[in-house]
């Protein structure tokens, strides 16, 4: 880093990175050409800005930073330097906010720097949030559902289709449907996958049960007696079986004994038309004639008559 600052407070632009970064400009004489960001044009140069001159980005996706892996950043910082710069927008005289790069920034204040490289961008609030979130899910390590809540910001907040939203990451439809599904499960289970308490593949498996009361007690017993993911896929898979099981047992119709299906079969024959008779354990049940016109109606009508 520039040892020697000038006018703190203030962002300038910088002519030499040092310690390998002025490879990343190939022409650092037309960047120190450039003006001062607009917020209509769009701007590639880098500046060297004062870290608090730089609020922190309010669509941040991250949740949690730790903070040994914070300490350790910072120790490289003081070391090596900024390698790769944060991004920013200019949101008024010397004024900036993040775009991505909160673990750089907040790494690069720990390790005591007053200033850090960044490149300034022109951006409105929704391409500042699709910006953040997309180089966010690329360049961190986002915990799963973390992914997942980015993945629906950039649909909901951003008017993105799911494939439109895999163009932009580099991930098919699938894989985003199936981060963003991870969102249905309860809040114990989410913050579960958050904190590494079970896997992404562990929460795949139980989403595919129902109920959010079976879900939790698989989730327990996953957590419980250490079951790998194949093993949950296999406990979800008997439990659906054997719950599509009951359920084809209860929608089955009780058989009926053999004096009402010989019934069944001679009133068929006298009306000429498919009599139904239901009844339960105790006989109890009823007979359902159909007709299809008056003419068949009367019809009927005669036939009862007529035997009785």
């Amino acid at each position: 880093m520039t040892e020697n600052m000038e006018n703190v407070g203030k962002a300038k632009k910088m002519t030499g990175l040092g310690r390998g970064l002025g490879a990343l400009l190939q022409d650092s004489d037309s960047v120190n050409r450039q003006s001062r960001p607009s917020h209509t044009e769009t701007v590639s140069m880098m500046n060297e800005i004062h870290v608090e001159q730089i609020e922190v980005n309010p669509y941040q996706p991250r949740t949690h930073f730790d903070g040994e892996a914070l300490q350790e950043l910072a120790e490289s910082i003081r070391y090596q330097g900024i390698i790769q710069p944060i991004t920013v927008r200019q949101i008024g005289r010397d004024r900036y906010q993040l775009i991505s790069g909160e673990r750089r920034l907040q790494a690069s204040k720990i390790a005591g720097l007053t200033h850090i490289p960044s490149y300034v961008r022109t951006a409105n609030d929704q391409q500042m949030l699709e910006m953040a979130l997309i180089e966010n899910i690329q360049r961190e390590n986002l915990n799963a559902v973390e992914i997942a809540l980015s993945y629906q910001r950039l649909i909901t907040d951003c008017g993105l289709k799911q494939e439109e939203l895999g163009e932009r990451v580099g991930k098919n439809r699938t894989t985003v449907n199936n981060y963003i599904r991870l969102l249905k499960l309860p809040p114990i289970i989410q913050a579960a996958v958050r904190d590494n308490q079970i896997s992404m593949g562990h929460a795949r498996a139980i989403i595919n049960i129902e109920n959010p009361e079976t879900q939790l007690k698989m989730f327990r017993k996953t957590v419980e007696e250490e079951w790998s993911v194949r093993r949950v896929e296999d406990e979800v898979r008997n439990l659906q079986l054997a719950t599509e099981a009951n359920a084809n047992k209860e929608r089955r119709p009780n058989s009926l004994k053999h004096e009402f299906r010989s019934l069944q079969f001679k009133l068929s024959s006298l009306f000429g038309t498919k009599v139904s008779i239901k009844s339960d354990d105790k006989d109890k049940g009823e007979i359902k004639i159909p007709f299809t016109s008056q003419e068949e109606l009367e019809r009927i009508l005669k036939s009862i008559q007529f035997e009785s």
